[in-house]
């Protein structure tokens, strides 16, 4: 069953339906290839190109009793086709038609998945032009840092977002492959020929070299690259949800009118979108994991992918378009309080330039491990007894040797650390 929140585009390439389609598309390309080599006559070819169709109850009925999938399709093609379907499959193993059809499907799945990566990129490159002036706190560990710029944060996501466009393209490469070399890849019943021009008009690369079955590294590369797209969508939705806690509040998910936080507290605001992000990166971790074990298989092939991948490539596929989707439209809409981030950077009383007083006691001509010693005493006594942390710098004697007031003055601001901020901004156009 298709998920009731995938696309309509991107679950229509995975339905049964579809799949026994483009499966039966490859039959009558392979007919083609035949028919040029003389290996079937005009008429027949014509017959099969106007009269291939089957009704899916059909397909089922018939693998009641067949218990094979691709003969149940092929049976049914051949009761529309009539005589001339002897030739359909002439020379081919059924993961001839299977796998060149599934990188037609996993090819499309690609492409989709690539639009949105796109459509998300602009977002973030639309959100970090935007906040490209508004000053928050940086967090290591969770806990205050240094000043920073609110824009950065949607700059270092697009320029990880462009990573992961690369990395889809190579997929989509590794992935478009098809191949019609029979039992075990050998050619043996069937002419190159045939696998050269279905591939081709199929907008496919043809397998230099397969088995039965083509390898499945190209799949695994494909849904590991599918769960790194997952997890860059985690990462943003965690950071989210880590500035709306009610203790930051910075920025937070878009709240509908009439949308309800809670069933009990009438009062909440959860993030509910990037925590079901957040849950489904998971299973795409899952997947991939999954299509790992599905690298090897036995001798020239055995059957324990198959069912594998009915679960994790459709599945995988409709979770990340539906985990972009949900994640542009979120950054698109994401609420941001600057005000909220002022306070905050001010919440520490000046603790957070403490890399500035050290760096102009080193300037100065102090020692470096000297200078650390005396602006942490003084950063401590802000942390534990919440005394003024430039009062008790402008008091401290050993402090004071090197730095005048002012100094210490000129050091209690964000501007000089952020001066580099534009060039950062130089590297991506912008």
């Amino acid at each position: 069953m298709i998920p009731r929140y995938t696309s309509k585009e991107m679950g229509s390439i995975w339905t049964e339906e579809n799949e026994d389609r483009t499966m039966m598309r490859v039959e009558i390309l392979a007919c083609e290839a035949m028919n040029k080599l003389g290996i079937i006559p005009d008429e027949d070819l014509k017959n099969i190109q106007t009269k291939s169709d089957f009704d899916l109850d059909r397909v089922h009925e018939i693998e009641k009793v067949t218990n094979h999938d691709i003969i149940s399709l092929l049976t049914a093609i051949g009761e529309h086709v009539g005589e001339s379907s002897k030739y359909i499959h002439k020379g081919l193993t059924s993961s001839d038609v299977k796998d060149t059809a599934m990188g037609v499907m996993m090819k499309q799945s690609a492409e989709l998945l690539l639009k949105l990566e796109k459509e998300l990129r602009e977002v973030l490159r639309k959100q970090a032009v935007k906040y490209r002036n508004t000053i928050c706190v940086g967090r290591t560990h969770g806990i205050h840092a240094e000043p920073t710029i609110f824009g950065l944060k949607f700059l270092l996501w697009m320029d990880e977002t462009d990573r992961n466009i690369e990395r889809l393209e190579l997929a989509k490469k590794y992935i478009s492959i098809g191949k019609l070399s029979g039992a075990v890849g050998t050619y043996s019943n069937i002419n190159p020929f045939v696998e050269d021009y279905v591939c081709k008009k199929l907008g496919l690369d043809s397998a230099k070299l397969a088995t039965q079955v083509i390898q499945r590294d190209r799949h695994a590369f494909y849904l590991t690259t599918i769960a790194v797209c997952g997890a860059s969508l985690e990462k943003m939705a965690l950071e989210i949800r880590h500035l709306q806690r009610t203790e930051v509040r910075e920025a937070e998910e878009y709240f509908a009118p009439g949308q309800k936080g809670s069933s009990a507290m009438p009062h909440k605001r959860n993030p509910i979108t990037c925590e079901k992000i957040c849950g489904l990166a998971r299973v795409l971790r899952g997947n991939a994991e999954a299509a790992l074990e599905n690298v090897a298989l036995w001798h020239e092939r055995d059957i324990s992918h198959s069912s594998v991948e009915r679960i994790i490539l459709p599945d995988s596929t409709i979770l990340l378009d539906h985990m972009l989707r949900k994640t542009t439209n979120l950054l698109d809409k994401l609420l941001v309080y600057p005000d909220a981030m002022i306070a905050n950077l001010n919440k520490t009383g000046g603790l957070i330039y403490s890399p500035n007083v050290l760096t102009a006691l080193v300037t100065k001509g102090a020692a470096r491990n000297d200078a650390y010693v005396w602006v942490q005493r003084n950063a401590m006594a802000r942390w534990l007894k919440g005394e003024d942390f430039k009062t008790n710098l402008e008091k401290d004697a050993d402090i004071k040797q090197y730095l005048t007031d002012a100094d210490i003055e000129a050091c209690m601001e964000p501007k000089h650390m952020l001066k580099n901020v534009d060039m950062i901004y130089a590297r991506f156009g912008l």
